[in-house]
Protein backbone atom coordinates (compact mmCIF):
# COMPACT_ATOMS: atom_id res chain seq x y z
CA UNK A 1 0.00 0.00 0.00
CA UNK A 2 2.93 2.69 0.87
CA UNK A 3 4.67 1.72 -2.37
CA UNK A 4 1.49 2.79 -4.52
CA UNK A 5 1.04 5.70 -2.39
CA UNK A 6 4.46 6.95 -2.78
CA UNK A 7 3.72 6.19 -6.85
CA UNK A 8 0.41 8.49 -6.71
CA UNK A 9 2.33 11.16 -5.13
CA UNK A 10 5.38 10.52 -7.12
CA UNK A 11 3.00 11.33 -9.88
CA UNK A 12 1.17 14.53 -8.49
CA UNK A 13 4.51 15.84 -7.65
CA UNK A 14 5.84 15.81 -11.15
CA UNK A 15 2.88 16.42 -13.00
CA UNK A 16 2.82 19.73 -10.99
CA UNK A 17 6.80 20.58 -11.14
CA UNK A 18 6.14 20.63 -14.71
CA UNK A 19 2.98 22.91 -14.98
CA UNK A 20 5.03 25.11 -13.03
CA UNK A 21 7.67 25.25 -15.20
CA UNK A 22 10.84 23.82 -12.65
CA UNK A 23 13.68 21.10 -13.07
CA UNK A 24 14.32 18.99 -10.28
CA UNK A 25 17.46 21.02 -9.49
CA UNK A 26 15.60 24.04 -8.95
CA UNK A 27 13.20 22.70 -6.89
CA UNK A 28 15.82 20.99 -4.70
CA UNK A 29 17.26 24.27 -4.49
CA UNK A 30 13.99 26.17 -3.52
CA UNK A 31 13.63 23.58 -0.88
CA UNK A 32 17.02 23.12 0.48
CA UNK A 33 17.26 19.28 -0.33
CA UNK A 34 19.30 17.88 -2.93
CA UNK A 35 18.29 17.11 -6.60
CA UNK A 36 18.45 13.71 -5.79
CA UNK A 37 15.81 13.66 -2.79
CA UNK A 38 13.76 15.10 -5.46
CA UNK A 39 14.44 12.54 -8.11
CA UNK A 40 13.69 9.87 -5.57
CA UNK A 41 10.09 11.43 -4.47
CA UNK A 42 9.47 11.65 -8.20
CA UNK A 43 10.28 7.73 -9.09
CA UNK A 44 7.95 6.69 -6.18
CA UNK A 45 10.99 5.47 -4.16
CA UNK A 46 11.16 7.90 -1.03
CA UNK A 47 8.50 9.06 1.38
CA UNK A 48 7.81 12.61 1.92
CA UNK A 49 7.86 14.03 5.16
CA UNK A 50 4.80 16.29 6.14
CA UNK A 51 7.02 18.98 6.69
CA UNK A 52 9.06 18.52 2.87
CA UNK A 53 5.02 17.80 1.35
CA UNK A 54 4.42 21.19 2.56
CA UNK A 55 7.50 22.94 1.32
CA UNK A 56 6.89 21.48 -2.13
CA UNK A 57 3.19 22.90 -1.74
CA UNK A 58 4.07 26.27 -0.62
CA UNK A 59 7.16 26.81 -3.49
CA UNK A 60 4.83 25.45 -6.16
CA UNK A 61 1.84 27.54 -4.98
CA UNK A 62 -0.52 25.05 -4.89
CA UNK A 63 -2.78 23.39 -2.34
CA UNK A 64 -1.29 20.97 -0.71
CA UNK A 65 -4.28 18.78 -1.57
CA UNK A 66 -3.27 18.95 -5.09
CA UNK A 67 0.13 16.94 -4.34
CA UNK A 68 -1.83 14.25 -1.81
CA UNK A 69 -4.89 13.57 -4.95
CA UNK A 70 -6.21 10.29 -5.43
CA UNK A 71 -4.11 9.22 -2.14
CA UNK A 72 -6.59 7.14 -0.29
Amino acid sequence: MKDNRNKIFARNLKAERYRKGLTQSQLAEYINVSESTISLLERGLQTPSVFLVFDIAKILKIDINELLKNIV
